[in-house]
Protein backbone atom coordinates (compact mmCIF):
# COMPACT_ATOMS: atom_id res chain seq x y z
CA UNK A 1 0.00 0.00 0.00
CA UNK A 2 1.27 3.33 -0.79
CA UNK A 3 3.20 5.14 1.79
CA UNK A 4 0.41 8.23 0.89
CA UNK A 5 -2.00 5.82 1.97
CA UNK A 6 -0.67 5.50 5.19
CA UNK A 7 0.03 9.26 6.11
CA UNK A 8 -3.46 9.99 5.19
CA UNK A 9 -4.45 7.68 7.31
CA UNK A 10 -2.78 8.36 10.12
CA UNK A 11 -4.03 12.09 9.57
CA UNK A 12 -7.40 10.87 9.84
CA UNK A 13 -6.74 8.39 13.02
CA UNK A 14 -5.26 12.01 15.22
CA UNK A 15 -8.17 14.12 13.66
CA UNK A 16 -10.81 11.51 14.72
CA UNK A 17 -10.19 10.96 17.80
CA UNK A 18 -9.86 14.46 18.42
CA UNK A 19 -13.40 15.20 16.71
CA UNK A 20 -15.09 11.65 18.51
CA UNK A 21 -14.31 12.71 21.69
CA UNK A 22 -16.29 15.62 21.31
CA UNK A 23 -18.94 14.39 19.03
CA UNK A 24 -19.49 11.12 21.38
CA UNK A 25 -20.39 13.38 24.32
CA UNK A 26 -22.69 15.54 22.43
CA UNK A 27 -25.57 13.07 22.62
CA UNK A 28 -25.10 12.43 26.71
CA UNK A 29 -24.70 16.57 26.88
CA UNK A 30 -27.56 17.50 24.66
CA UNK A 31 -30.27 15.21 25.71
CA UNK A 32 -29.66 13.73 28.93
CA UNK A 33 -27.22 16.58 30.39
CA UNK A 34 -28.97 20.15 29.17
CA UNK A 35 -32.40 18.07 28.79
CA UNK A 36 -32.88 18.91 24.96
CA UNK A 37 -35.96 16.92 23.36
CA UNK A 38 -34.30 14.55 21.18
CA UNK A 39 -35.76 16.72 18.04
CA UNK A 40 -33.02 19.47 19.08
CA UNK A 41 -30.25 16.68 19.30
CA UNK A 42 -31.72 15.46 15.55
CA UNK A 43 -31.79 19.31 13.88
CA UNK A 44 -27.87 19.57 15.74
CA UNK A 45 -26.75 16.04 14.38
CA UNK A 46 -28.74 16.64 10.95
CA UNK A 47 -26.82 20.02 10.53
CA UNK A 48 -23.15 17.86 11.36
CA UNK A 49 -24.36 16.01 8.73
CA UNK A 50 -25.51 18.38 6.23
CA UNK A 51 -23.20 21.59 7.11
CA UNK A 52 -20.54 20.07 4.24
CA UNK A 53 -23.25 19.98 1.68
CA UNK A 54 -22.07 22.94 -0.16
CA UNK A 55 -18.39 23.24 1.26
CA UNK A 56 -17.58 19.27 0.00
CA UNK A 57 -18.49 19.54 -3.96
CA UNK A 58 -16.81 23.31 -3.82
CA UNK A 59 -13.99 21.65 -2.08
CA UNK A 60 -13.32 18.83 -4.30
CA UNK A 61 -14.23 21.22 -7.68
CA UNK A 62 -11.74 23.45 -6.64
CA UNK A 63 -9.00 20.74 -5.65
CA UNK A 64 -9.26 19.81 -9.10
CA UNK A 65 -8.97 22.87 -10.80
CA UNK A 66 -5.68 24.03 -9.00
CA UNK A 67 -4.36 20.53 -8.47
CA UNK A 68 -3.78 21.42 -4.82
CA UNK A 69 -5.57 18.24 -3.23
CA UNK A 70 -3.53 18.73 -0.45
CA UNK A 71 -3.84 22.52 -0.01
CA UNK A 72 -7.08 22.18 0.22
CA UNK A 73 -7.66 19.27 2.72
CA UNK A 74 -5.29 21.13 4.74
CA UNK A 75 -7.33 23.96 4.95
CA UNK A 76 -9.85 21.66 5.84
CA UNK A 77 -8.21 20.06 8.57
CA UNK A 78 -7.23 23.44 9.96
CA UNK A 79 -10.32 24.95 10.27
CA UNK A 80 -11.99 22.03 11.97
CA UNK A 81 -8.66 22.09 14.20
CA UNK A 82 -9.88 25.58 15.49
CA UNK A 83 -13.48 24.56 16.35
CA UNK A 84 -12.30 22.39 19.29
CA UNK A 85 -11.13 25.69 20.56
CA UNK A 86 -14.43 27.09 19.98
CA UNK A 87 -16.34 24.70 21.86
CA UNK A 88 -15.03 26.42 24.75
CA UNK A 89 -16.44 29.88 23.91
CA UNK A 90 -19.79 28.92 23.24
CA UNK A 91 -20.91 26.99 26.70
CA UNK A 92 -24.35 25.31 26.38
CA UNK A 93 -25.96 27.33 24.41
CA UNK A 94 -28.13 25.32 21.75
CA UNK A 95 -27.52 28.10 18.93
CA UNK A 96 -23.89 28.19 19.80
CA UNK A 97 -23.35 24.83 19.53
CA UNK A 98 -25.22 24.78 16.68
CA UNK A 99 -22.62 27.60 14.99
CA UNK A 100 -18.92 25.79 15.88
CA UNK A 101 -20.63 22.50 14.58
CA UNK A 102 -21.94 24.04 11.38
CA UNK A 103 -18.19 25.50 10.95
CA UNK A 104 -16.46 22.19 11.99
CA UNK A 105 -18.42 20.72 8.91
CA UNK A 106 -17.31 22.99 6.32
CA UNK A 107 -14.02 21.90 7.35
CA UNK A 108 -14.68 18.11 6.74
CA UNK A 109 -16.29 18.96 3.46
CA UNK A 110 -13.00 21.00 2.41
CA UNK A 111 -11.33 18.36 2.95
CA UNK A 112 -12.96 14.86 2.56
CA UNK A 113 -12.69 14.91 -1.19
CA UNK A 114 -9.46 15.93 -1.93
CA UNK A 115 -8.21 13.37 0.67
CA UNK A 116 -10.16 10.91 -0.93
CA UNK A 117 -8.73 11.77 -4.69
CA UNK A 118 -5.51 11.96 -3.14
CA UNK A 119 -5.93 8.10 -1.80
CA UNK A 120 -7.62 7.37 -5.30
CA UNK A 121 -4.65 8.37 -7.46
CA UNK A 122 -2.19 6.82 -5.11
CA UNK A 123 -2.94 3.65 -5.30
CA UNK A 124 -3.77 1.12 -8.32
CA UNK A 125 -7.08 1.00 -9.74
CA UNK A 126 -7.18 -2.80 -8.75
CA UNK A 127 -6.91 -2.15 -5.09
CA UNK A 128 -9.20 1.04 -4.67
CA UNK A 129 -11.41 -0.47 -1.98
CA UNK A 130 -8.51 -2.31 -0.30
CA UNK A 131 -6.62 0.91 0.22
CA UNK A 132 -9.60 2.61 1.27
CA UNK A 133 -10.50 0.12 3.58
CA UNK A 134 -6.52 0.63 4.81
CA UNK A 135 -7.59 4.61 5.15
CA UNK A 136 -11.08 3.65 7.05
CA UNK A 137 -9.87 1.15 9.29
CA UNK A 138 -6.84 4.07 10.99
CA UNK A 139 -9.91 6.63 10.75
CA UNK A 140 -11.42 3.73 12.94
CA UNK A 141 -8.73 3.54 15.14
CA UNK A 142 -9.19 7.35 16.14
CA UNK A 143 -12.71 6.62 16.34
CA UNK A 144 -12.35 4.02 19.05
CA UNK A 145 -9.70 5.86 20.75
CA UNK A 146 -11.67 9.02 21.15
CA UNK A 147 -14.54 8.01 22.99
CA UNK A 148 -11.82 6.29 25.18
CA UNK A 149 -10.46 8.95 25.91
CA UNK A 150 -13.17 11.16 26.66
CA UNK A 151 -14.35 8.46 29.29
CA UNK A 152 -11.38 8.42 30.98
CA UNK A 153 -11.66 11.88 31.38
CA UNK A 154 -14.70 12.47 32.44
CA UNK A 155 -14.93 9.74 34.96
CA UNK A 156 -11.49 10.91 36.43
CA UNK A 157 -12.93 14.76 36.08
CA UNK A 158 -17.00 14.69 36.42
CA UNK A 159 -18.64 17.07 33.95
CA UNK A 160 -15.55 18.38 32.86
CA UNK A 161 -16.42 19.25 29.55
CA UNK A 162 -13.91 21.92 28.94
CA UNK A 163 -10.94 19.80 29.55
CA UNK A 164 -12.25 17.05 26.57
CA UNK A 165 -12.57 20.19 24.52
CA UNK A 166 -8.89 21.08 25.13
CA UNK A 167 -7.65 17.90 24.73
CA UNK A 168 -9.31 17.47 21.10
CA UNK A 169 -7.78 20.64 20.24
CA UNK A 170 -4.21 19.49 21.03
CA UNK A 171 -4.44 16.29 19.15
CA UNK A 172 -6.27 18.21 16.05
CA UNK A 173 -3.24 20.16 15.62
CA UNK A 174 -1.04 17.12 15.41
CA UNK A 175 -3.50 15.68 12.61
CA UNK A 176 -2.61 18.89 11.00
CA UNK A 177 0.96 18.63 11.36
CA UNK A 178 1.59 15.48 9.89
CA UNK A 179 -0.50 16.50 6.84
CA UNK A 180 1.53 19.53 6.44
CA UNK A 181 4.74 17.61 6.94
CA UNK A 182 4.63 14.47 5.32
CA UNK A 183 1.96 13.79 2.89
CA UNK A 184 2.78 14.39 -0.80
CA UNK A 185 0.13 15.66 -3.76
CA UNK A 186 -0.57 13.95 -6.79
CA UNK A 187 -2.19 15.25 -9.58
CA UNK A 188 -4.84 13.48 -11.73
CA UNK A 189 -4.50 12.78 -15.39
CA UNK A 190 -5.70 14.60 -18.15
CA UNK A 191 -9.80 13.77 -18.68
CA UNK A 192 -9.76 11.63 -21.87
CA UNK A 193 -12.55 13.88 -23.61
CA UNK A 194 -10.82 17.27 -22.98
CA UNK A 195 -12.82 18.59 -20.62
CA UNK A 196 -11.01 21.49 -18.27
CA UNK A 197 -11.84 20.90 -14.21
CA UNK A 198 -14.63 23.62 -13.27
CA UNK A 199 -17.44 24.22 -11.43
CA UNK A 200 -19.69 23.60 -14.31
CA UNK A 201 -17.64 20.34 -15.35
CA UNK A 202 -17.75 18.51 -11.87
CA UNK A 203 -21.94 19.23 -12.35
CA UNK A 204 -21.78 17.94 -15.67
CA UNK A 205 -20.76 14.67 -13.94
CA UNK A 206 -24.31 13.98 -12.90
CA UNK A 207 -25.32 13.54 -16.56
CA UNK A 208 -23.29 10.53 -16.65
CA UNK A 209 -24.76 7.29 -16.43
CA UNK A 210 -22.54 5.44 -13.58
CA UNK A 211 -21.79 8.62 -11.72
CA UNK A 212 -25.74 9.53 -11.84
CA UNK A 213 -26.65 6.22 -10.41
CA UNK A 214 -24.08 6.46 -8.25
CA UNK A 215 -25.38 9.66 -6.54
CA UNK A 216 -28.91 8.13 -6.81
CA UNK A 217 -28.39 5.25 -4.82
CA UNK A 218 -26.76 7.00 -1.76
CA UNK A 219 -29.03 9.74 -1.45
CA UNK A 220 -31.51 6.83 -1.17
CA UNK A 221 -30.13 5.07 1.49
CA UNK A 222 -28.88 8.01 3.44
CA UNK A 223 -32.41 8.85 3.69
CA UNK A 224 -33.45 5.57 5.53
CA UNK A 225 -30.16 6.27 7.80
CA UNK A 226 -30.70 7.16 11.29
CA UNK A 227 -27.70 8.89 13.19
CA UNK A 228 -25.22 6.66 15.09
CA UNK A 229 -26.19 9.31 18.03
CA UNK A 230 -29.87 8.82 17.84
CA UNK A 231 -29.80 5.40 17.71
CA UNK A 232 -27.12 5.27 20.98
CA UNK A 233 -29.68 7.55 22.48
CA UNK A 234 -32.32 4.98 21.53
CA UNK A 235 -30.60 1.88 23.36
CA UNK A 236 -30.00 4.03 26.17
CA UNK A 237 -33.32 4.85 26.72
CA UNK A 238 -34.50 1.32 25.90
CA UNK A 239 -31.70 -0.47 28.63
CA UNK A 240 -31.24 2.84 30.97
CA UNK A 241 -27.53 2.12 31.43
CA UNK A 242 -25.41 5.14 33.02
CA UNK A 243 -25.25 8.29 30.78
CA UNK A 244 -21.75 8.16 30.98
CA UNK A 245 -21.15 4.83 29.18
CA UNK A 246 -22.82 6.28 26.29
CA UNK A 247 -19.45 6.81 24.38
CA UNK A 248 -18.22 3.34 24.36
CA UNK A 249 -21.05 2.65 22.20
CA UNK A 250 -19.23 4.57 19.63
CA UNK A 251 -15.96 3.19 20.61
CA UNK A 252 -17.21 -0.38 20.16
CA UNK A 253 -18.62 0.95 16.61
CA UNK A 254 -15.55 1.83 15.56
CA UNK A 255 -13.93 -1.01 16.94
CA UNK A 256 -15.49 -3.20 14.53
CA UNK A 257 -14.74 -0.64 11.72
CA UNK A 258 -11.31 -1.21 12.71
CA UNK A 259 -11.46 -5.09 12.57
CA UNK A 260 -13.38 -5.14 9.52
CA UNK A 261 -12.47 -2.09 7.38
CA UNK A 262 -9.29 -4.06 5.21
CA UNK A 263 -10.73 -7.05 4.74
CA UNK A 264 -14.11 -6.41 3.83
CA UNK A 265 -12.18 -3.82 1.46
CA UNK A 266 -10.14 -6.92 -0.61
CA UNK A 267 -13.63 -8.97 -0.44
CA UNK A 268 -14.92 -5.80 -1.94
CA UNK A 269 -12.49 -5.84 -4.87
CA UNK A 270 -12.81 -9.36 -5.40
CA UNK A 271 -16.18 -10.20 -5.23
CA UNK A 272 -17.99 -6.83 -6.57
CA UNK A 273 -18.29 -3.46 -4.70
CA UNK A 274 -22.19 -3.42 -5.84
CA UNK A 275 -22.49 -6.94 -3.92
CA UNK A 276 -20.74 -5.71 -0.66
CA UNK A 277 -22.34 -2.35 -0.41
CA UNK A 278 -25.98 -3.66 -0.72
CA UNK A 279 -24.72 -6.24 1.82
CA UNK A 280 -23.41 -3.80 4.10
CA UNK A 281 -27.00 -2.52 4.46
CA UNK A 282 -28.17 -5.24 5.63
CA UNK A 283 -26.65 -4.64 8.64
CA UNK A 284 -28.06 -1.30 9.57
CA UNK A 285 -31.35 -3.08 8.75
CA UNK A 286 -30.52 -5.82 11.17
CA UNK A 287 -29.58 -2.64 13.71
CA UNK A 288 -33.17 -1.24 13.66
CA UNK A 289 -34.21 -4.98 14.26
CA UNK A 290 -32.20 -4.78 17.58
CA UNK A 291 -33.80 -1.38 18.69
CA UNK A 292 -37.50 -3.05 18.56
CA UNK A 293 -36.33 -5.92 20.47
CA UNK A 294 -37.25 -6.37 23.98
CA UNK A 295 -35.40 -4.00 26.52
CA UNK A 296 -33.16 -5.99 29.33
CA UNK A 297 -30.40 -7.62 27.56
CA UNK A 298 -27.16 -6.58 27.81
CA UNK A 299 -26.29 -8.28 24.10
CA UNK A 300 -28.72 -6.38 22.37
CA UNK A 301 -26.08 -2.59 22.40
CA UNK A 302 -23.23 -5.20 21.89
CA UNK A 303 -24.75 -6.66 18.63
CA UNK A 304 -25.83 -3.27 17.78
CA UNK A 305 -22.74 -1.40 17.61
CA UNK A 306 -20.96 -4.39 16.20
CA UNK A 307 -23.96 -4.50 13.66
CA UNK A 308 -23.31 -0.77 13.19
CA UNK A 309 -19.71 -1.24 12.61
CA UNK A 310 -19.70 -3.79 10.24
CA UNK A 311 -22.18 -1.52 8.37
CA UNK A 312 -19.72 1.23 7.74
CA UNK A 313 -16.98 -1.50 6.98
CA UNK A 314 -19.17 -2.72 3.97
CA UNK A 315 -20.22 0.83 2.60
CA UNK A 316 -17.58 3.86 3.61
CA UNK A 317 -14.74 2.84 1.55
CA UNK A 318 -16.81 0.89 -0.73
CA UNK A 319 -18.74 3.50 -1.93
CA UNK A 320 -15.58 5.55 -2.82
CA UNK A 321 -14.07 2.55 -4.48
CA UNK A 322 -17.03 2.07 -6.16
CA UNK A 323 -17.28 5.59 -7.81
CA UNK A 324 -14.05 6.20 -7.93
CA UNK A 325 -13.45 4.54 -11.85
CA UNK A 326 -16.54 6.25 -13.30
CA UNK A 327 -14.98 9.33 -12.66
CA UNK A 328 -11.86 10.78 -14.62
CA UNK A 329 -8.78 11.52 -12.53
CA UNK A 330 -8.71 14.99 -13.54
CA UNK A 331 -12.03 15.40 -11.80
CA UNK A 332 -12.06 13.00 -8.86
CA UNK A 333 -12.11 15.99 -6.67
CA UNK A 334 -15.40 16.93 -7.35
CA UNK A 335 -16.98 13.81 -8.81
CA UNK A 336 -16.49 12.27 -5.16
CA UNK A 337 -17.76 15.28 -3.50
CA UNK A 338 -21.04 14.69 -5.57
CA UNK A 339 -21.23 11.28 -3.86
CA UNK A 340 -20.33 12.07 -0.51
CA UNK A 341 -22.80 15.52 -0.87
CA UNK A 342 -25.87 13.36 -1.74
CA UNK A 343 -25.17 10.66 1.12
CA UNK A 344 -24.78 13.56 3.70
CA UNK A 345 -27.89 15.43 1.80
CA UNK A 346 -29.79 11.75 2.47
CA UNK A 347 -28.68 11.71 5.98
CA UNK A 348 -29.38 15.25 7.36
CA UNK A 349 -32.86 14.55 6.15
CA UNK A 350 -33.00 11.51 8.14
CA UNK A 351 -31.80 12.85 11.44
CA UNK A 352 -34.53 15.59 11.62
CA UNK A 353 -37.03 12.59 10.69
CA UNK A 354 -35.79 10.26 13.30
CA UNK A 355 -35.71 13.03 15.55
CA UNK A 356 -39.49 14.41 14.83
CA UNK A 357 -40.95 11.10 14.68
CA UNK A 358 -39.77 10.33 18.27
CA UNK A 359 -40.51 13.39 19.82
CA UNK A 360 -44.09 13.39 18.26
CA UNK A 361 -44.56 9.75 18.49
CA UNK A 362 -42.60 7.15 20.11
CA UNK A 363 -39.53 5.37 19.36
CA UNK A 364 -40.55 2.67 18.31
CA UNK A 365 -42.31 3.82 15.82
CA UNK A 366 -39.43 6.02 14.72
CA UNK A 367 -37.29 2.67 14.26
CA UNK A 368 -39.91 0.97 12.42
CA UNK A 369 -40.59 3.72 9.94
CA UNK A 370 -36.80 3.77 9.10
CA UNK A 371 -36.70 -0.33 9.04
CA UNK A 372 -39.30 0.38 6.31
CA UNK A 373 -37.97 2.86 4.49
CA UNK A 374 -34.40 1.13 4.34
CA UNK A 375 -36.21 -2.31 3.06
CA UNK A 376 -37.50 0.12 -0.19
CA UNK A 377 -34.57 2.16 -0.21
CA UNK A 378 -32.20 -0.82 -1.10
CA UNK A 379 -34.47 -2.25 -3.68
CA UNK A 380 -34.07 0.89 -5.16
CA UNK A 381 -30.94 1.18 -4.79
CA UNK A 382 -29.75 -2.39 -5.68
CA UNK A 383 -31.26 -1.74 -9.42
CA UNK A 384 -29.52 1.48 -9.86
CA UNK A 385 -25.89 -0.18 -8.71
CA UNK A 386 -26.54 -3.25 -10.81
CA UNK A 387 -27.01 -0.89 -14.08
CA UNK A 388 -23.33 0.33 -13.72
CA UNK A 389 -20.90 -0.29 -16.55
CA UNK A 390 -17.78 -0.62 -13.88
CA UNK A 391 -17.80 -2.07 -10.53
CA UNK A 392 -14.43 -3.61 -9.81
CA UNK A 393 -15.71 -7.10 -9.27
CA UNK A 394 -18.62 -9.58 -10.32
CA UNK A 395 -21.57 -7.91 -9.70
Amino acid sequence: MPLNVWLLGITSLLTDVSSEMVVSVLPAYVVLGLHLSPLTYGALDGLYSGATILTRWVGGAVADMRGRYKGVALAGYGLSALCRAGLLLVGAAPAGIGAVIAVDRVGKGLRTAPRDALISMSAPADTLAHAFGVHRALDAAGALLGPLVAVWLLRAIPGAYDVVFVTSFAIALVGVGVLATFVRNVHGGPDPGGVRPSLVASLALLRRPDVGRTIAASALLGLATASDGLIYVALQAGLQFPIHWLPLLYAGTSATFLLLSVPIGIVADRLGRTRVFILGHLALLLVYGLLLAPAGKIAIPLAAVALLGAYYAATDGVLMALASPAVPEAQRGGGLALVTTATSLGRMGAAVAFGFVWTMWTRELAVASFALALVCSLALAARLLRARRSDGGAL
